[in-house]
């Protein structure tokens, strides 16, 4: 097979992967008011069971350095596809809390590495563009499931019927992967390189355990912190606190993760001439902005656009953040870095949104306070790591 045609092949298998990683979230929130009063369980089980399974996600994306190192990327983005369609299967033979529990494994474990492996495949061989894009597949696997699962369910199919349906699309999407195995073992060097890029890489000196590497890893957990925390708590924000119907209060927290997908899409078109350090820093610059804004918002157009303002601002940063990792560190070093990378979001996907549901029962006015302080360190990290590399 000729080159070019192997890398664009190969490039919509990347984007199928992540499309196939975005499935499964958002749909635990669907179907969960269906699920807790068949099965008999609390209310609040599902925010435990979410927890479980990011700490998974997070075990995995730390232990992905030396996955990918001994299994190779396209093996292990089959073998994830495969965990995350029987998680859901299980969830849809599901029988008692135990059956969650267990689906929450193979869910967890699969999530995180296919995160990892893909986002270090990526930044070793694509561009910027197309980590933006990449990070954009999983804005519609994110959309497409819920909306899949909503299908469902007016079908009469049941939250059963919706998670047979997933996981036998994810079964699917894994079928597709097996047969597009060859397609990895010749890589394309098809990263377009800029001078700038060479000389970093060149002169690269930081490896995994530095300062550097580390504070990577916390600056991912503030990014996706405020991004989790800020679609998470928004609604409750406006119809509780603010007096917002709960359909116009949906409608506005679509609209911020409508604009961070569509961002993405946008910044694909300008990451190679912008590069990922201006564009990371004017988009917290602009994410700051817009969150401010919603801290002081009542009227439903403002709302909607501080939400669609923070959206855009947060777009760039963990596509442009991740792509940067080939230039700020020492080649043996970066999968390693992606994937400690990735841990260190589960854990502030798993760490912040909790906490800041314990400040809520006090004083919800006080969430998109929180969510700007931690934005406000993050911009510090950033700063400071591109100064030290």
């Amino acid at each position: 097979m000729e080159p070019r045609r192997r890398h664009y092949l190969l490039l919509g298998i990347i984007y199928l992967g992540y499309i196939s990683l975005g499935l499964p979230d958002g749909t635990l929130g669907v179907a969960w008011p269906e699920i807790y009063p068949e099965l008999h369980l609390p209310i609040g089980l599902a925010g435990t069971i979410i927890t479980f399974g990011t700490v998974l996600t997070g075990i995995a994306g730390f232990s992905s350095g030396w996955v990918v190192a001994r299994w190779r990327t396209g093996p292990v983005v089959l073998v994830s596809g495969v965990l995350t369609a029987t998680g859901m299967l299980i969830i849809g033979g599901a029988q008692g809390a135990l059956w969650l529990y267990a689906a929450a494994i193979p869910l967890g474990l699969g999530a995180g590495a296919v995160d990892a492996s893909l986002n270090g495949f990526v930044a070793r061989h694509y561009s910027g563009r197309h980590m933006n894009w990449l990070h954009a597949c999983w804005g519609i696997g994110a959309t497409s499931g819920p909306l899949l699962f909503g299908w469902a369910l007016g079908a009469g199919h049941g939250w059963r019927g919706g998670y047979w349906l997933l996981g036998g699309l994810q079964m699917g999407l894994s079928g597709l992967f097996l047969v597009s195995l060859g397609l990895w073992r010749k890589v394309p060097e098809v990263r377009v390189a800029t001078e700038a890029d060479i000389e970093a890489s060149r002169h690269a000196r930081h490896g995994a355990n530095s300062f550097a590497g580390w504070l990577s890893v916390a600056i991912f957990a503030l990014y996706v912190a405020v991004e989790m925390t800020t679609g998470l708590w928004a609604s409750s924000v406006l119809v509780v606190h603010r007096g917002l119907a709960p359909e116009t209060a949906a409608l506005c927290v679509a609209s911020y993760y409508g604009a961070l997908t569509g961002g993405r899409i946008l910044v694909g078109f300008v990451a190679e001439r912008w590069g990922n350090r201006r564009l990371v820093v004017g988009g917290t610059l602009v994410a700051l902005v817009g969150l401010l804004g919603f801290a002081f918002a009542n009227s439903v157009p403002l709302v909607a656009l501080t939400l669609v303002l923070g959206g855009l601002g947060l777009a760039p940063i963990y596509p442009g953040l991740m792509h940067e990792v080939s230039r700020r560190f020492r080649v043996d070093a970066v999968q390693t870095v992606i994937g400690r990378q990735s841990g260190g979001a589960s854990f502030g996907a798993a760490v912040l949104p909790a906490l800041a549901g314990g400040l809520a029962q006090h004083s919800l006015a006080a969430v998109p306070w929180l969510v700007l302080a931690v934005l406000v360190v993050m911009l510090g990290c950033i700063r400071r790591l591109d100064r030290i590399t």
